[in-house]
């Protein structure tokens, strides 16, 4: 069997937190090399030519909290190409079709917001959404922080203290493992507005009626001090500047490269590529989905009660929502707005009410379809006309609560007359078009990604694009698992895990990444020091 040179450090996966970890080793000198098994790097963090002209997102596009890092600075990603556009209004929230009132409009001046909510909600909820930002951006600042340290009990203490607690510490602990709903209604009065914070909140994936969901109504604080960005010419910038760096540094991204195996050996571990090439490394970063990790690790002939017991305490859970990504001939229109371009900033909430988002979720975790889809709309063409042709424009759609397995049976393609994902693509355009009437007869092409679709595309298991569910008791030192929270591999020396699996968790942050590049550097000199020794 051929074996290829050793090489310092192997990175399984090319999603961007896989990218962040292996640009701050080879900016330190060590040898990477990254082995992604799709021909496009970047993972959930991508963007290809859907439709002739137009730069589609495969997974995320707005990214709100990996420039709270200070990562991109820190590995000067601007001179590799990236560049980032404020999304600013940073959030929309139309009222409903039967609601003369005018819609809501979140800026990243939080006097403009105020204003915003004075004119839809009154002066009571616009004076409660200043407390709320004064209360909740420190603490927010502090998870923040937390996020970008290996996860421990005492950690997260050192995290907040020093926070106000005029009730004291326990209160304070409180209203962090509260629901989100809960924390909305002890603030708020609108339910429009209520519905609008709880819809941006549950973007993580959990409802606000889980326990542990309160801090993350909580990050819309922090949209003040930094609003959410979009990477001109797409998601996928991001990782393509990140890949330059590597390269630039000496590193290697190696595309259409599947990892089939890791084992560990006397001398290090050995990861074996599909055609049949074996690369060994003191040290191996996995970077994909906590799944394929112990697949892998399994194929190379780890214990397999040890596997069998870490695969039984993760909760993949049964998928999160779907996307339709659209290429149309004009904006959005809302009622209420006369410059269309207002709206397409930032994310555009399409939801007035949390008894939908009550529903919808209710329904999934039956298996069934949400008796109506809640949208979130994206329209970054108006802020980035490159990646659309001139004169057109792009949206994506992204839609939850959708289940990956439904209960009756029915799978999301090949029906019998119609694929059920194009039947719900269509709900899912109807929603906007309730909004923005018409927009629906500008659409010119359509892709849809299904539950399956970005499993089956992306290996995001089960259509979970958080990995595994981030509900409270699969977060902080608990993520994925209790053994495997401090990004090592007990059992395996050498092995690190990185990625959406692993604290923090999904969206685009990026802190695991650097964590466990520290991580792996931390113990290369100690190895180093106790070889002189």
């Amino acid at each position: 069997m051929p074996t290829s040179h050793d090489t310092d450090t192997i990175v399984v996966g090319s999603g961007h937190n896989a990218l962040i970890c292996a640009a701050y080793l080879a900016k330190a000198g060590r040898r990477v090399l990254v082995l992604e098994r799709d021909s496009v790097i970047g993972g959930a963090v991508s963007t290809v030519e859907r439709f002739p002209g137009y730069a589609i997102d495969r997974g995320s596009s707005a990214h709100l909290m990996i420039r709270h890092t200070g990562i991109l600075e820190d590995l000067d990603l601007a001179s590799h190409g990236l560049q980032y556009v404020d999304c600013d209004p940073w959030a929309f929230a139309p009222a409903a079709p039967d609601d003369d009132r005018p819609p809501l409009i979140f800026r990243h001046n939080l006097d403009d917001t105020c204003e915003s909510i004075e004119a839809a909600c009154g002066p009571r909820d616009a004076d409660n959404y200043r407390r709320f930002v004064a209360c909740w951006q420190p603490r927010t600042e502090r998870v923040l922080a937390a996020f970008g340290r290996a996860p421990s009990g005492p950690e997260l203490l050192r995290s907040f203290w020093g926070l106000p607690t005029p009730d004291g510490g326990s209160a304070l602990g409180r209203e962090f493992l509260m629901t989100g709903d809960f924390l909305l209604d002890r603030w708020f009065e609108d339910e429009r507005l209520k519905a609008a914070l709880a819809w941006f909140a549950a973007q993580s994936g959990p409802p606000m009626s889980e326990p542990g969901t309160a801090p993350m109504v909580g990050f819309a604080a922090a949209m003040h001090l930094i609003p959410p960005g979009r990477a001109i010419g797409g998601s996928g910038s991001l990782t393509r500047a990140l890949a330059a760096l590597i390269t630039d540094r000496g590193g290697e991204v190696r595309t259409s490269s599947p990892v089939v195996e890791i084992r560990r050996v006397s001398h290090g571990l050995v990861v074996r590529t599909g055609d049949g090439v074996e690369i060994t490394a003191p040290t191996v970063v996995a970077g994909c989905h906590i799944s394929t990790t112990l697949d892998l690790l399994a194929a190379g002939g780890a214990d397999e009660n040890t596997i069998a017991d870490r695969r039984d305490a993760i909760r993949v859970g049964n998928g999160i929502g779907m996307v339709v990504r659209i290429g149309a001939g004009e904006l959005p229109r809302y009622r209420g707005i006369d410059d269309p371009a207002v709206t397409a900033t930032g994310l555009q909430l399409l939801v007035t009410d949390r008894a939908q988002l009550h529903l919808a979720h209710g329904a999934a975790s039956a298996g069934q379809l949400p008796p109506r889809p809640a949208v979130l709309a994206m329209s970054f063409s108006a802020v980035d006309p490159s990646i659309s042709p001139p004169g057109k424009q792009q949206l994506s759609l992204w839609s939850q609560w959708h289940p990956y397995r439904l209960a009756d049976g029915r799978r999301w393609r090949g029906g019998a007359v119609r694929d059920l994902a194009e039947l719900e693509a269509d709900r899912i355009v109807g929603e906007l078009d309730r909004y923005a009437p018409g927009f629906a007869d500008t659409i010119e092409h359509r892709y849809t990604q299904s539950p399956e679709d970005l499993e089956s595309e992306l290996d995001l298991r089960a259509g979970n694009v958080m990995h595994i569910d981030m509900s409270l008791d699969q977060m902080m030192m608990w993520r994925p698992t209790a053994d495997l929270s401090g990004y090592r591999v007990p059992g395996t020396p050498g092995l690190y895990l990185t990625g959406a699996s692993t604290h923090p968790g999904g969206g685009v942050n990026g802190a695991s990444g650097r964590t466990v590049a520290h991580l792996v550097l931390l113990d290369g000199r100690r190895r180093r020091m106790r070889l002189l020794r």
